[in-house]
């Protein structure tokens, strides 16, 4: 199989993933009131395994599904999505700043990525910790305690295996973390400033803490996401790579 072939093959199995993710549950994981998407997954995937113009068009496919998503099944919050500036061009460019950031980092001093990702990893368990606290003295549904309580057990596995690991794939670990948190901060920041008071009116929340609620999601949303890609990311990257060579 040649390059080119060996490129629009995964493009089109990643893309096809996408869509039955997005058609399934395994596209979203409930936490409470909120759900993370785990659809940026096969994004990063194919960023890493073949760099940036593969992770983009794979990323417009995740962008598109997005518009598909909204037009077939619309929730009041929906309409944010119909626009291709919050739905198509973030994730687009998770699969291009993915591929960069790998291809810059992957012959770079792995030490310094294993200091990195043990501080992530630290501060995630740190985070978690007061998110049981808060689900618990805050009177949180069931689920989101079970979730809670489920995210900080795997923050706390990671950081274990951060500081004791000695495989070399943090690069992998850092580019996914960046193409997560390029999914957030631009579909989130491009929300607020397109769409701040409508998101918040249709959410049934008072306007004058639009920042706070769509911002706040960029924790709450973004650092479980993050963790769900940083495990299968890695990991699925590192088989590929690994046989590869």
């Amino acid at each position: 199989m040649n390059l080119k072939t060996r490129k629009l093959t995964l493009i089109a199995i990643l893309g096809a993933i996408i869509v039955v993710m997005g058609l399934t549950p395994l596209g979203f994981i409930p936490l409470g009131i909120l759900s993370i998407t785990t659809m940026h997954i096969p994004v990063i995937i194919g960023a890493v395994l073949e760099g940036p113009v593969v992770g983009g068009l794979v990323g417009l496919i995740f962008g598109l599904f997005s518009v598909f998503n909204a037009v077939t099944r619309p929730t009041p919050v929906s309409f944010v999505f119909l626009n291709p500036m919050v739905s198509v061009v973030p994730r687009i460019l998770i699969g291009v700043i993915t591929g960069y950031v790998y291809k810059f980092l992957k012959d770079k001093n792995n030490d310094k990525l294993k200091l990195f990702m043990n501080i992530f990893w630290a501060l995630v368990s740190a985070f978690m910790a007061y998110m049981i606290y808060k689900s618990f003295s805050g009177g949180a549904s069931l689920s989101n305690k079970i979730f809670s309580i489920i995210f900080f057990a795997i923050a706390l596995v990671m950081l274990y295996l951060s500081v004791n690991y000695k495989r070399k794939d943090f690069a992998l670990a850092v580019a996914a973390f960046c193409g997560t948190f390029t999914n957030s901060i631009l579909v989130l920041g491009l929300i607020y400033l397109l769409y701040a008071q409508r998101y918040v009116t249709a959410l049934g929340v008072a306007n004058e803490t639009a920042a706070k609620v769509i911002f706040s999601s960029l924790i709450t949303n973004g650092i479980p996401e993050a963790i769900v890609a940083i495990i299968i990311a890695s990991s699925v990257g590192y088989s590929v790579l690994k046989r590869r060579k």
